[in-house]
């Protein structure tokens, strides 16, 4: 997490130029290739980054380079949202894939079909009562038979006209009977005979054999995502194992000498607060996280991780500016890595990066601000991530704001919202390296560039625990 400078009033984060935070200041200055890739030299020699001139992480901007000839506009390179977004999904569907899997049924849900469900067995499988009653032959009054008729016992002896036996449902309904009399539907009489007491059809409460389907129908088409109503039907027809796309895998690099992992901020040094928040995060836009590592500030130990991580996505915290000791961009230099998304114009997050860095793994780089890193984790992470994982799109939805919202004219703006009734309410504490703000929200709305009017009606990206409740985003 690195702090800065951000506003605090009512419309905290809504604002315009004068909120951009020291980290998407740097962003916008970083210098030319050549001296990136000379700093990195300099801290591979010397085992670390000289600080001076940094904008450091408390947010006190140092001397630091001046703006380059001809960078007067601070967004000529930034990539449009909208377009980062589809950036990262097509990056997904271009990478090399990791192999179908098959997994129990106990560990499918939230997992996507990689083939279609197909029954491998008639459902259901024999004529079965579907209520508790009488199973009984021919026209009545019947006369009841000994005994009765329970689920999942032997088959039963066959009816002849006039007889009836109890049945319970979903038993296997003897041969010879025409009809199930609902237990409320029949009275019985002297000398055991039973008695309707409404109208009988032929077939009555008997589910037929291959009602549902039957085998080697389709039940459900390659892409399904595995709900838990998807592993009942698998069950039912007779799947012990799925197979399925697997889970891609996600790794967190934690950067910064100045984060504290426990205990109050002290001596300039600060709560770390992405490092607990990513990997839950992660988990619930369908990731399996093999590993959170804090690096510090250190280029050599960077580069290591990277070169040596088994991860489909690596996730990095700060360091995507162009401060001394923001190592990032060189070291994806260094190794050759394709830059896909360098800086989106949005806010907060503009310094967010994506790159691939092999034909089978991405890098997402995050700002370090707490917000601006939610912002970079919906913009490029959940998209990327839900195309690796083949989960399908959802269905965007927009909701009218109950008040306006002031934005910048070329940015477009991601504010935390709670839902009250049919409007959206935009939420205060909503800076870059403020968390206050979205963790009570509902959502985040998507503001265009120049804002949004009261009762304009915005696009919202549901938080990924928000619909299902923590525990329940099938993960």
């Amino acid at each position: 997490m690195t702090p800065s400078h951000t506003h605090t009033g009512p419309h905290a984060g809504c604002g315009d130029a004068d909120d951009l935070d020291v980290e998407e200041a740097l962003a916008l200055v970083r210098p030319p290739k050549s001296d990136r890739t000379d700093q990195v030299d300099r801290a591979d020699r010397t085992g670390r980054a000289d600080r001076t001139g940094r904008a450091d992480r408390t947010g006190r901007a140092g001397p630091g380079p001046a703006r380059p000839a001809g960078h007067e506009h601070p967004h000529h390179k930034a990539t449009p949202w909208p377009e980062a977004r589809e950036t990262a999904a097509r990056a997904a569907h271009r990478a090399t894939r990791r192999p179908h899997v098959s997994v129990a049924l106990g560990n499918a849900l939230g997992l996507v079909l990689a083939g279609p469900l197909d029954a491998l067995s008639d459902l259901p499988s024999f004529d079965t009562s579907a209520m508790d009653g009488w199973a009984v032959a021919g026209p009545g009054p019947w006369r009841i038979r000994d005994g009765g008729v329970l689920a999942g016992h032997a088959p039963p002896e066959p009816l002849t006209d006039g007889e009836a036996v109890r049945i319970a449902t979903g038993a296997r309904v003897p041969a010879g009977v025409t009809a199930v009399l609902r237990s409320e539907h029949g009275r019985t009489g002297p000398q055991d005979r039973l008695h309707s007491t409404s109208e009988m059809s032929h077939g009555q409460d008997i589910r037929p054999r291959g009602q549902e389907c039957r085998r080697g129908d389709q039940l459900l088409p390659t892409g399904t995502l595995v709900t838990p109503a998807v592993l009942g039907l698998a069950a039912a027809a007779g799947y012990d194992t799925l197979t399925v796309v697997p889970r891609p895998r996600a790794e967190v690099l934690v950067l910064g000498d100045e984060l504290l992992t426990e205990g109050l901020p002290h001596d300039g040094l600060i709560r770390d607060a992405l490092g607990p928040m990513l990997a839950p995060w992660l988990r619930a836009l369908g990731a399996e996280v093999i590993a959170v590592r804090r690096l510090g500030d250190d280029a050599k130990a960077l580069r290591r991780a990277i070169t040596t991580s088994r991860a489909d996505l690596i996730v990095t915290t700060g360091g995507t500016a162009a401060g001394p000791v923001d190592h990032v961009h060189p070291t994806l230099e260094r190794i050759g890595a394709d830059l896909l998304v360098d800086g989106v114009a949005v806010r907060p997050g503009h310094p967010m990066l994506l790159a691939r860095t092999r034909a089978d793994q991405h890098l997402v780089g995050l700002p370090g601000n707490p917000l601006a890193a939610v912002s970079g984790l919906l913009t490029l992470a959940e998209p990327l991530l839900r195309a690796l994982a083949a989960r399908p799109e959802p269905e965007p939805y927009r909701m009218p704001l109950r008040e306006a919202v002031q934005v910048h004219a070329h940015d477009t703006r991601l504010v935390p919202v709670v839902l009250r009734g049919e409007r959206a309410v935009p939420l205060r504490y909503s800076g870059p390296a403020m968390l206050r703000g979205v963790a009570t929200a509902d959502a985040l709305a998507v503001v265009p560039p120049g804002g949004a009017a009261q009762g304009a009606g915005l696009e919202l990206l549901d938080l990924p625990w928000d619909t299902a409740g923590i525990g329940m985003c099938f993960t």
